[in-house]
């Protein structure tokens, strides 16, 4: 009798344990989903392996086999514009991106106007802060470069936890030397400056960074939102000596070898059309077969350095990506990649403050210290246009090459996942926030710290493209502008404005299925349409805030030549 009571009282035990085994299984498919934002800094579109690229980038190539990959994903021309859009779900401008800060722009500045403060609006709301609201951890390291003064730091505007840097890059080493003179470099920790350690590496100490915040409060339930925010592959280009090596000699055949193969490789992917004939050709960019020897060197090592920095992120996600699995969180995780623009194809002479080249002769460029600490490396236009295969110009510019980027969707393990698959709907960038609160179901505040939300948001759910129900989400169409570059996109046409020197001033017509590098201009043959797509863009240009400055722009390209202005070095 004993012994069967003890045998019921053996069994009821394994019951409850089984009931609560379930129930814990139960309680982790209701957990909210973790969201994990990957952005990396001036990334071509083709620069990783499942992009058509040949760096070396496992990490990201894996994840692309258990997720979506978009196609026709559009972010800003340049970082902080994007960066603004992202966080907001608005134009640049209803944001107060219209202009970058770091810019010289004083006739702008007298003018006050808020779509062009340069810095994060402070009456808009944004993703972390709705987030937080809703129960999440929010954590951010990396670049910010929405603002440095008060009441603009990221600790104070949604994340919990920040390790950043404010300005928009500089030196990946603890020497914080700036882009020009004229800037500065400031790293805080929630809100405080932070002395660096000695071994500092951007890459490496962010990525610890990220870590240790969801490290830290990894058993209160509570779900995550990390912003993993990288500088690279921002110039200046450095890395590890002992990854800048693995790709000794791998660039020596040159950029229009690889902006051929990169296109190539595009058309087996499906992506550009298999009849296509060329990528687009920037004349001021010379031959590779004509530069001589030694130039010929340098410019390789760029690229080698270039494509260390992007070896070396890959590996560092995977390690964000092995915590999470050792955790038992990274199926619960929806994870998003992408490039904030297009590569970078800026020479560092053009930075404000860096003309007459007095700072840039301080740096040590020699070819044994180029990409280590204390070089300043850049990777051009010759590159850049490589990288941004087979589009027109690169980061800057509101032609293909700089307004289209990759984009890696991962949704958690419970939700839609279409493994390895490419997704040729047109989305945004402004579409990532309205995604991740659909997913998440969080729920936008009527009023947030007693002040009604200004936000006019354009982007839209992600959700249907990615679960199939739909493959259209701006039907409407979208716009851009930044220093007066314009463009307008509504299906598979788009029109395109770029000012004097860059193009011809005027507005174009292409069509993007047969024509995705920009070449044949279509306005003679399709005026009425091009017309109506130029109202588009008036209305769009109405309805968020931007500003007609051709006037002060036509000077300022005279007298600077504009960001990445597509002249060769000397």
């Amino acid at each position: 009798m004993k012994f069967e009571k003890c045998f019921v009282a053996f069994f009821a035990v394994l019951a409850l344990a089984s009931c609560k085994k379930n129930q814990e299984k139960n309680d982790s498919v209701l957990e909210k989903p973790n969201v994990l934002l990957i952005v990396a800094d001036d990334l071509g579109f083709s620069d990783i392996g499942c992009y058509g690229g040949n760096i070396n980038t496992p990490v990201i190539d894996n994840l692309s086999k258990g997720s979506q990959l978009f196609s026709n994903f559009y972010v800003q021309p340049t970082c902080s514009p994007t960066r603004s859009s992202l966080l907001t779900g608005c134009d640049n401008h209803v944001a107060g991106l219209g202009i970058m800060h770091e810019m010289d722009y004083p006739e702008l500045h007298k003018l006050n106007l808020p779509e062009y403060a340069g810095s994060l609006n402070k009456s808009i709301i944004t993703l972390p802060e709705i987030l937080r609201e809703n129960g999440y951890h929010t954590y951010m390291v990396g670049k910010w470069h929405l603002g440095e003064d008060a009441g603009q730091n990221p600790f104070e505007r949604g994340f919990e936890e920040t390790f950043i840097l404010g300005t928009g890059g500089g030196s990946h080493a603890n020497d914080q030397r700036p882009l020009s003179p004229l800037q500065s470099m400031t790293y805080t920790r929630n809100g405080k400056v932070v002395k660096l350690p000695e071994d500092f590496y951007s890459t490496r100490n962010y990525t610890d960074s990220i870590i240790k915040f969801i490290d830290r409060n990894k058993n209160d339930h509570k779900p995550f939102f990390a912003y993993q925010s990288f500088t690279a592959v921002h110039d200046p280009l450095q890395a590890p000596k002992e990854y800048i090596d693995k790709y000794k000699g791998k660039f020596d055949s040159g950029w229009d070898v690889l902006n051929l193969m990169r296109f190539n490789n595009l058309k087996k992917l499906g992506i550009i059309p298999k009849d296509l004939k060329e990528a687009y050709v920037n004349p001021s960019i010379p031959k590779w077969d004509k530069l001589p020897k030694e130039k010929k060197e340098e410019f390789a090592r760029d690229m080698e350095v270039y494509a260390a920095m992007l070896d070396y992120m890959d590996m560092s996600i995977g390690r964000i990506f092995d915590y999470l699995k050792k955790e038992g969180k990274y199926d619960n995780t929806m994870i998003v990649f992408m490039s904030d623009n297009g590569a970078n194809g800026a020479v560092a002479a053009t930075y404000p403050g860096n003309a007459d080249g007095k700072y840039l002769s301080t740096f040590d460029n020699s070819m044994k210290n180029k990409g280590l600490k204390g070089s300043f490396v850049e990777m051009g236009p010759a590159w850049a246009k490589a990288s941004s295969s087979p589009f027109r110009f690169f980061k800057g510019f509101t032609s293909e090459g700089g307004i289209k980027a990759p984009l890696i969707v991962k949704m958690p393990a419970q939700s839609v996942n279409n493994n390895g698959k490419w997704n040729a709907a047109f989305a945004h960038v402004t579409d990532i926030l309205p995604t991740i609160l659909d997913l998440t179901g969080a729920k936008l505040p009527e009023q947030y710290k007693g002040k009604k939300i200004a936000n006019k948001f354009i982007g839209k759910s992600m959700l249907p493209l990615l679960n199939g129900t739909s493959t259209v989400l701006h039907e409407e169409g979208m716009g851009w502008e930044l220093f007066e570059m314009k463009a307008y996109r509504k299906g598979k046409y788009k029109i395109l404005r770029l000012p004097v020197p860059f193009g011809t001033g005027e507005w174009e017509l292409y069509d993007l299925d047969k024509d995705p590098i920009e070449s044949n201009d279509l306005s003679k043959t399709y005026p009425d349409f091009k017309a109506n797509l130029i109202k588009s863009w008036e209305e769009y240009a109405k309805n968020n805030g931007v500003h007609d400055h051709k006037g002060f722009y036509d000077n300022f390209y005279k007298t600077n030549l504009g960001p990445g202005n597509g002249k060769e070095r000397d």
